[in-house]
């Protein structure tokens, strides 16, 4: 079964490609694409107006399932990421059981087959329930489906077991995936520690409670060589130190989300729990040094970190409710409010989105090559619209976003050469 793409602006910054044409798949293949390529008929997409680009890809999103469907699904996670453009998904382990194990892994993986709108990739814990004590199966978990390794929602505290997790993982050559957080001093924190929370009366999370555990992991990362991949980044200090340990050589990447570059502490809506995160939103000036590390390649990827949570959790004292925000629905319009602002290229933003987290998880997918695999996002960049989550896809509404104008979404989201979303 063929289908056609035609009249798009065909973008694939991995292979500097921007140009007028046509894209022509044939089953779950790229079969060609030029200027003018293909007829008009049965089985075509118009897409004047329209950028073709590589299928989004987001290296952190919490599915939920199993163990908490009444947060999220793996059917409605995905229809949500495929609502939003992505093409696929990592799926991150602190689930209910933890995916520690093998079954784990495989069962997550094929009922991702069975009911995903979109690839999911699952990401195995370190260590057993994310406990941090002994580690977890990794090689089994790796055969089992695995394309990292993370206790996201934890931080690996004791030093002697990441390093060991490091060293077993470059032996797949798979990344370490480390939510950087000291747990010593951020405990009782609810968000960002500055002038925003004392005026509050909440208690704040260091900045240095990230920074001084990126500092670590990367000197564990030099010294065994192994790839370390810092989740949502947030903070000035984190930014100059993995850009400093890149200048090294030191196997590193990072990434950063949508709600990092966006907002600051100062936009928060006081005790409004759908503004609660971990990391927290930070100061003006860390939101400024994050945009600057994405700008010039220090940050790697733009990551959701889709984090879905029910209405009644949200709904407590702020520093009751839980940390986490959806995002799959609302990335790829945020990322372009930087492209129209002049702070990232549109080319920096498809390649964080796409390209570079296919090439740095080592994914099919980020490239509009003839003979690649068929996953594309077709967006309108100039498409205004206003974001209401209680019209979303996801089966949660914890957003700061709600009500806000936006500018660019996906029209077509296209996985294995099937049209999965069309808007």
């Amino acid at each position: 079964m063929s289908l056609i793409l035609k009249n798009g602006r065909l973008f694939d910054p991995g292979r500097g490609l921007d140009r007028m044409g046509d894209v022509v798949i044939e089953g779950d293949r790229i079969q060609d694409l030029g200027p003018e390529i293909a007829a008009a008929g049965p089985g075509v997409l118009d897409c004047a107006g329209l950028v073709v680009a590589p299928g989004l890809i987001d290296l952190h999103v919490h599915l939920r399932e199993p163990g908490y469907e009444y947060k999220e699904t793996i059917e409605t996670g995905t229809r949500a990421a495929a609502a939003g453009g992505f093409t696929a998904v990592c799926a991150m382990p602190n689930t209910r059981p933890v995916n520690d194990n093998a079954g784990a892994t495989a069962y997550l993986a094929q009922r991702a087959r069975e009911l995903g709108h979109a690839r999911v990739y699952p990401i195995g814990a370190i260590t057993e329930g994310s406990q941090g004590e002994r580690m977890a199966g990794l090689g089994a978990m790796r055969e089992a489906g695995a394309v990292g390794f993370s206790d996201d929602g934890r931080p690996v505290m004791n030093a002697q077991m990441l390093r060991r997790a490091l060293e077993y993982a470059s032996m797949f050559s798979m990344p370490v995936i480390e939510h950087a957080e000291d747990l010593h001093l951020s405990a009782g924190g609810s968000m960002h520690a500055g002038a925003v929370a004392l005026r509050l009366g909440l208690r704040g999370i260091s900045a240095a409670s990230e920074s001084t555990l990126v500092a670590r992991d990367l000197l564990l990362a030099e010294e065994s060589g192994a790839h370390i991949h810092i989740a949502h980044l947030s903070t000035a200090a984190s930014v100059r130190l993995v850009r400093e340990a890149k200048a090294r050589g030191v196997r590193a990447t990072a990434e950063v989300t949508p709600h990092h570059f966006t907002l600051c502490d100062e936009d928060m809506t006081p005790y409004d729990a759908n503004f609660k995160m971990n990391p927290p939103l930070r100061s003006a000036a860390d939101r400024e040094a994050v945009i600057g590390g994405l700008a010039d390649g220090t940050i790697d990827a733009i990551a959701t970190d889709h984090a879905p949570h029910a209405a009644h959790e949200k709904q407590q004292e702020f520093d009751r409710a839980p940390f986490g925000i959806i995002g799959l629905e609302t990335a790829l319009a945020l990322g372009l409010e930087l492209v129209e602002a002049g702070r990232i290229t549109l080319a920096r933003l498809v390649d964080a989105m796409s390209c570079a987290p296919a090439r740095i998880f080592h994914l099919p997918g980020g490239s509009l090559a003839a003979g690649a695999v068929a996953d594309l996002t077709v967006f309108a960049p100039g498409e205004d619209w206003i974001y209401d989550p209680a019209h979303g896809h996801s089966k949660s509404r914890n957003t700061p976003f709600a009500n806000r104008a936006m500018r660019g979404r996906a029209r077509h989201t296209i996985v294995g050469g099937r049209v999965v979303f069309s808007r």
